[in-house]
């Protein structure tokens, strides 16, 4: 047989090469085929997560003091609600947590300079979306001035009782006529009192189901409910607290009382959670207290009464922030991340939120590799005290890594097969102190790249 030149070689590589890339294209278009044949394609009606909670909005009694009222405005979307109107007794009480981003919108600004203010007066919630209303200049304060007339005008409120949310597309003027223009209906509405899932659904935009949680809880004599409605599936890891959410309670809690127990809750709920590690410019946290409720007071957070409300409130809003990571944009694993030995609290979380946003981990987690090593990765990155011979992993059940290697029973199939759940653990100790933190995030599929690159088409 005669020897083959260098050039003939050269030529049958790329001749073989040509080849396996023709086959693999032909592979990956009959894979995309198939996958849009198997969507649905009725705009509006997308795909509900596989993460959500079984058995759908949950029954939440109503709450004491507290209406709801929704519309189909056109702000962005057709055929659908985009407007919520909530009206709140006279003497309810207010606390608020806001996003903390430097390019915050007109809403959040005109909420941070509203809330703290004590009054007896009715109040009112207007949230729209589709629309952010977020870098829209001159226009878009003017478009909350707007808003905030128009309800005080509606509901005879002073309109520092008038807080805006939207969320949606930013850098787009808001059509605030179409919201203004359809007070009469929302007004009219409350007489008929929306449900908590109507109020949920009209906030929602790229979430694929209505997010609510509820609890009730003994005080005193009486008793007191807690509900609330959250959104919130894409540009999620909060700094506050595009997230929203609304809780409400029957219960008489003082203002700053509430305001402290919003702040600390928050940070044990939606400032544990990461879908995307981006910060949205519109994430608001409110929670009204109407005091209706057969009950004592509450005026001292330590009391017994003031810790079984925060307990029950944490409940409720742990439970709202879980969902927002199970509805992440093309999320098909929920992920607890929980640090333990780290040198403080401080630093346990900040290894826990390395771990969540790392877009290799999550990716990782996506393709169901167990791949350990990029775990590893995030703890040594995240700035927090480590020392690599203390270090353990684990996969749920399985330790995975031990005293800065391998672990010497752990076996690549069975962390495959575990990755393989929907719901999985990762575990991380440190070996140096007692600091602790639970973040939840997802996993970064390729959905999420097909949501957010036709987001604004």
């Amino acid at each position: 047989m005669a020897k083959k030149t260098g050039k003939q070689i050269r030529a049958e590589i790329k001749k073989l090469k040509t080849r396996k890339l023709k086959n693999r294209l032909k592979k990956l278009r009959a894979l995309t085929e198939a996958e849009s044949a198997a969507e649905p394609q009725t705009v509006g009606a997308p795909v509900v997560s596989p993460l959500a909670p079984e058995g759908g909005f949950p029954a939440i009694p109503p709450i004491a003091g507290v209406g709801f009222a929704t519309a189909a405005a056109g702000v962005r979307y057709a055929g659908r609600t985009d407007v919520l109107l909530v009206r709140l007794a006279p003497g309810t009480t207010l606390a608020g947590v806001f996003t903390r981003s430097a390019t915050r919108s007109a809403a959040v600004l005109d909420g941070q300079a509203k809330i703290g203010r004590d009054s007896d007066a009715g109040a009112a919630i207007v949230v729209n979306s589709g629309n952010a209303n977020t870098f829209t200049g001159a226009a878009g304060v003017q478009a909350v001035q707007a808003i905030v007339q128009a309800t005080a005008a509606a509901l005879d409120l002073p309109a520092e009782r008038v807080f805006t949310s939207s969320t949606g597309v930013i850098g787009e003027d808001l059509p605030v006529d179409r919201i203004t223009g359809a007070m009469d209906t929302l007004v009219t509405g409350l007489t008929q009192g929306a449900s908590a899932e109507d109020a949920a659904r009209a906030i929602m935009t790229t979430d694929t189901f209505a997010k609510g949680s509820c609890a009730e809880l003994p005080l005193g004599n009486g008793r007191v409910r807690i509900a609330g409605i959250a959104k919130g599936s894409g540009m999620i890891a909060p700094d506050m607290a595009t997230m929203l959410a609304y809780v409400f309670t029957d219960a008489r809690v003082d203002r700053a009382v509430l305001q402290e127990m919003l702040r600390r809750t928050t940070d044990r709920s939606f400032n544990r959670i990461s879908v995307d590690s981006d910060t949205s410019t519109s994430d608001t946290v409110l929670l009204a207290a109407t005091g209706q409720a057969e009950a004592p007071a509450i005026t001292d957070i330590a009391s017994p009464e003031g810790r079984a409300f925060a307990a029950a409130l944490e409940v409720v809003m742990a439970d709202l922030a879980q969902q927002v990571v199970r509805d992440g944009e093309g999320a098909t694993k929920f992920v607890e991340v929980q640090v333990t030995g780290a040198a403080d609290e401080a630093d346990a979380h900040k290894v826990a939120r390395a771990i969540a946003d790392s877009p290799l981990v999550k990716t990782a987690l996506a393709g169901e590799d167990p791949n350990w090593g990029r775990i590893v990765m995030a703890v040594g990155k995240s700035g927090a005290r480590a020392d690599r011979d203390r270090l353990a992993i684990r996969l749920g059940p399985l330790n995975v890594a031990e005293a800065g290697r391998v672990a010497p029973a752990y076996a690549e199939a069975e962390g495959a097969a575990y990755m393989r759940r929907a719901e999985l653990v990762i575990g991380v100790d440190l070996g140096l102190g007692q600091g602790t933190a639970t973040v939840w995030t997802c996993d970064l599929t390729h959905r999420y790249i097909d949501i957010n690159a036709d987001y604004r088409s």
